[in-house]
């Protein structure tokens, strides 16, 4: 089962129809939960209407990678030390689909909890590290493989009660730069996806660096959105710092 959610998660990445969400809760003792939801309900109705996979059944499935990292443990063994450390980090997250031929829903939400923001600094990171563990087809047989230039964004994390700060920068400029002329040919096609940040805070938001930000009744979330394409091009637009009423 975790291939072909691994499957559907790394192939998000690559179609024109999904929409993302970076969900940040914190909690009063400053643990919480870190999630990137994957919303793929037009690539749903899209294969759907081709009949590409007539053998999609309801389901509501919550899966660890830990599970799947046991279970592949001997091809990871071949792997070269450094990866093996990246691909052990996935251990704690897990993974939710929710899938409904009725209703066109599919959705994937790969989520961590951790006991402080440092924690939740590799999610981003380790998103990209699935495609590691990426199956070579949807049926085939899964082999463990390294893909150092899929991870050339990182996003730093920081709070202190009193503040937040959301920090996105380039990891790999080469291999960003490389990522961002592949995407010239589909731009066109990719318009329609958006990035959105769904953040939920113990204290209420006294004020934000991002202006046309979205609030709750309570005040204590902010959620923003933007082009996916804006943001890949450059990542500081979602660029956020945060301060708390006392």
């Amino acid at each position: 089962m975790l291939k072909k959610l691994l499957f559907l998660l790394v192939f998000a990445f690559t179609i024109v129809s999904c929409q993302f969400t970076e969900t940040l809760t914190i909690n009063e003792d400053g643990s919480g939960r870190m999630s990137m939801n994957i919303d793929m309900k037009e690539m749903m109705t899209m294969t759907q209407s081709m009949g590409i996979d007539s053998t999609m059944v309801k389901m509501d499935s919550t899966v660890t990678f830990a599970a799947f990292l046991e279970e592949k443990k001997d091809s990871i063994a071949k792997l070269p030390k450094a990866d093996q450390e990246k691909l052990k980090k996935l251990e704690d997250y897990s993974i939710r689909t929710v899938m409904d031929p009725e209703t066109s829903d599919l959705f994937i939400d790969v989520f961590v909890d951790f006991n402080n923001i440092d924690e939740a600094n590799n999610l981003m990171s380790s998103l990209n590290q699935a495609s590691a563990i990426m199956p070579e087809s949807p049926r085939g047989n899964a082999e463990v493989k390294s893909d150092p230039s899929s991870d050339v964004i990182g996003v730093w994390y920081d709070y202190t009660g009193e503040s937040f700060k959301r920090d996105a920068y380039i990891k790999d400029e080469v291999a960003y730069q490389k990522q961002k002329d592949s995407l010239q040919e589909a731009e066109m096609f990719m318009s329609s996806m958006n990035y959105k940040l769904k953040y939920t805070f113990p204290k209420k938001i006294k004020s934000a660096s991002i202006k046309d930000a979205n609030y709750s009744l309570d005040g204590k979330t902010i959620t923003i959105e933007r082009r996916f394409l804006d943001y890949f091009k450059d990542p500081d637009v979602l660029d956020l710092q945060i301060e708390f009423e006392e």
